[in-house]
C-alpha cells in the first residue's frame, strides 16, 4: 500500500510505501528511500442512536451509527439498521431529551424520527497521508463499490483500499465488490 506523507530527507510531501502496519506504520519514501515511523490515526468512537423508522404505514425502532463528533440535521439521508434489515431513511425530527431540534450533535440525540427512502448514504473515510477525511455519499442502494477502483466524491479522488460490511467482514482483495446498502464504511486512499 502507498500513502502520501512528509519526508524529512526530501523536505516535501512524497509517496511512501507502507513496509509494516502495526501499532505504528513503518514507511519508506519512494523518492529517497528514507524510513520513518508514522503514528496510526485514532478512529473516532461510534454511537448507535435510536431511530424510529416509518415505512409503508408501519414504524420500527432501529439504530443509526454515528461517529462521536458527527452532527445530524432534519432532512439528512442516513442508513438505519433494524436487526438484519437495512433502510435508507430521511430524518424528519430530532429529539434531544424533551426538546425537538433542527440540528444536533449525535451524542446529544435521544431519538431520531425518520421515514424510509430508496437512497442510502455511504460513509467514506479518505486517508491523505496525514489525516483521515470523513465524506458522505448519497447513492442508490444497489450501486456497486469495488476494492482498488478509483472514485470521486465531493471533489476528492480516492482509491478504495477496503470495504467494511454491515454484517461484519472486511473486504480487502483487489476486485472484490459489494453494493451500497451492504456497506458500513468505505476506506480509501487519496490519489
Amino acid at each position: 500500500m502507498f500513502i502520501t506523507a512528509h519526508c524529512p530527507e526530501c523536505k516535501d510531501e512524497t509517496e511512501h510505501e507502507v513496509v509494516a502496519d502495526s501499532r505504528d506504520m513503518l514507511v519508506r519514501c519512494t523518492t529517497c528511500g528514507h524510513h520513518q515511523r508514522l503514528p496510526r490515526e485514532r478512529e473516532p468512537e461510534t454511537l448507535i442512536v435510536k431511530a424510529i423508522v416509518s415505512k409503508e404505514g408501519t414504524s420500527r425502532v432501529c439504530g443509526i451509527e454515528f461517529a462521536e463528533d458527527d452532527e445530524c440535521s432534519v432532512d439528512d439521508h442516513l442508513v438505519a439498521e433494524c436487526g438484519d434489515d437495512v433502510f435508507g431513511v430521511e430524518v424528519t425530527a430530532i429529539e434531544c431529551g424533551e426538546k425537538r431540534m433542527k440540528r444536533a450533535k449525535a451524542k446529544d440525540i435521544t431519538s431520531l424520527w425518520t421515514r424510509g427512502i430508496e437512497q442510502v448514504v455511504v460513509k467514506i473515510s479518505i486517508h491523505d497521508g496525514r489525516k483521515t477525511i470523513p465524506v458522505y455519499m448519497e447513492c442508490d442502494g444497489e450501486q456497486p463499490f469495488v476494492v482498488n477502483e478509483m472514485y470521486v466524491v465531493s471533489g476528492k479522488r480516492f482509491r478504495i483500499s477496503h470495504l467494511k460490511l454491515r454484517d461484519g467482514p472486511l473486504m480487502r482483495k483487489e476486485g472484490w465488490k459489494t453494493v451500497a446498502h451492504r456497506v458500513k464504511r468505505i476506506y480509501g486512499v487519496r490519489s
